[in-house]
């Protein structure tokens, strides 16, 4: 995972509010990553740094960053408040933590006011965010529109394979097929 970037243009920054969400937050690099995109990782929280939070996102969008992912858990303001300061997409990742298991993350994520749009996903899908993310981008990218294409093509080979083994195995006039 790219943890600071030297010299290329970000395509798609990952933020988090505590190091602990870093595993949660890791399918969405390794799958922008795998469609070539130039990922930047921090840990910066919306409530004990929010100066340099808004600060790197100010820095980001000025080196060409163009989608923002931002997972948190508990109240999860660090979507909202990446959302302040761009008009980029932004993607929230609800974090499970807690009693509620992120419950509370995924309503303090999708409860955004009018004007400060938020995409959120499931708790926990930091690889679909990522995903959504790499689609935002490849609307101007056609490069970019066939990776994700294919990505998509070979999820769909492996169920297909998938079903070809389960119905070999049961084949189509047994009992357990009906």
């Amino acid at each position: 995972m790219s943890g600071t970037n030297k010299g290329n243009a970000i395509d798609v920054a990952i933020m988090m509010g505590s190091k602990s969400d870093l595993e949660t937050m890791r399918p969405a690099a390794k799958i922008l990553e795998s469609l070539g995109l130039v990922v930047e990782v921090r840990v910066l929280s919306a409530h004990r740094t929010p100066e340099h939070a808004a600060a790197f996102v100010k820095q980001a969008v000025q080196d060409g960053c163009k989608a923002f992912i931002c997972g948190a858990g508990g109240a999860a303001h660090l979507a909202g408040a990446v959302s302040a300061h761009t008009t980029r997409p932004v993607i929230g990742v609800p974090i499970a933590a807690g009693a509620l298991s992120g419950f509370d993350s995924l309503l303090s994520t999708v409860m955004m006011p009018p004007g400060m749009p938020v995409a959120t996903v499931a708790v926990g899908g930091a690889e679909n965010a990522g995903l959504l993310a790499a689609q935002i981008i490849a609307v101007s990218d056609p490069a970019l529109a066939a990776r994700v294409e294919a990505e998509r093509e070979t999820r769909r080979r492996k169920v297909l394979d998938s079903d070809a083994e389960v119905r070999a195995q049961f084949g189509r006039g047994t009992a357990a097929a009906r």
